[in-house]
């Protein structure tokens, strides 16, 4: 059954919440959303504050949305994604938060890095489909984290895909984490933001990227449910140091065996850097 009120965001706003409790609030909308007013004209409406700082608003119901907009306007339920996705096209970066009781301006910025670090918990009900991506971006964070996986001893498995949700059509490229770690843990965005500073660029014209942590124990389910996807997957073993790089790119025999070729290269250069690198005199023979 749908609900049409976001109870937990109502409940913090009407006790009396302040900028203060942005974490609270903001977990709040990450988690489900708000109603933002439409004008008949389709157009989306925008306040300006006594700053001059357009804003957008957003309620927690649309029985509050009605009750508060004075002039006409239906009520369009709006989760995280698609706010990110308004953000983007409208320059707007302030979020205007309704209850019957009180609002309370929050950044749209911090809402979705709160998204991004908390790995797209999405609402129940939300679905999306997954496939294997051949983007250049894509691509090139599978044969990254080839390279860089054995910096991270915790990462177990990645998952590169093309993500599109169902229920709002917005579609992305996502990185699946699996780590050793109980959640939250720092290592999946530590191994993310390497690739980025260090490997893979990201064009604004490039589809978004987002990473989601798994644990590899209490998620393992969703690890099973992933290996039988079919999708760009980078394993690591970091009792033997193996790297482990599944695609369907690999199936044409010559691919397979590049990669190969790639990876046993890449071993022998860092024996022989080892090699070269002069023993302390308690470890000679």
């Amino acid at each position: 059954m749908r609900v049409d009120t976001n109870a937990a965001l109502a409940e913090i706003l009407d006790r009396g919440a302040d900028e203060n409790d942005a974490e609270a609030l903001i977990a709040a909308v990450a988690d489900h959303g708000v109603y933002l007013p439409v004008l008949p004209s389709g157009k989306l409406m925008f306040l300006q504050r006594e700053d001059g700082v357009p804003a957008l608003p957003g309620y927690v119901s649309a029985a509050c949305l009605a009750e508060q907009v004075t002039e006409p306007a239906a009520s369009f339920h709006c989760d995280v994604l698609r706010l990110w996705d308004i953000a983007e096209r409208t320059g707007v970066r302030v979020l205007l938060v309704h209850s019957d009781r009180n609002r309370v301006a929050l950044s749209i910025g911090l809402v979705i890095r709160t998204l991004s670090d908390r790995g797209m918990r999405g609402t129940e009900g939300r679905t999306m489909r997954l496939t294997r991506s051949t983007h250049p971006v894509a691509v090139a964070l599978r044969d990254a984290l080839r390279r860089r996986i054995r910096e991270f001893p915790t990462v177990r498995s990645v998952w590169v895909s093309h993500a599109r949700w169902i229920d709002t059509g917005f579609e992305q490229l996502l990185m699946h984490v699996a780590v050793d770690e109980r959640l939250p843990s720092e290592t999946p965005r530590r191994l993310l933001d390497t690739l980025l500073a260090e490997e893979v660029t990201v064009t604004p014209d490039d589809p978004k990227l987002m990473m989601m942590p798994l644990d590899t124990t209490a998620h393992a389910e969703t690890v099973a449910e992933l290996d039988g996807m079919a999708l760009d997957t980078v394993r690591h073993d970091p009792a033997t140091g193996r790297v482990e790089v599944l695609s369907r790119e690999y199936d044409d025999p010559r691919a397979a065996e590049a990669a190969r070729l790639a990876v046993a290269a890449e071993r022998d250069a860092a024996d022989a850097a080892e090699q070269e690198r002069p023993r302390r005199w308690w470890q000679r023979p």
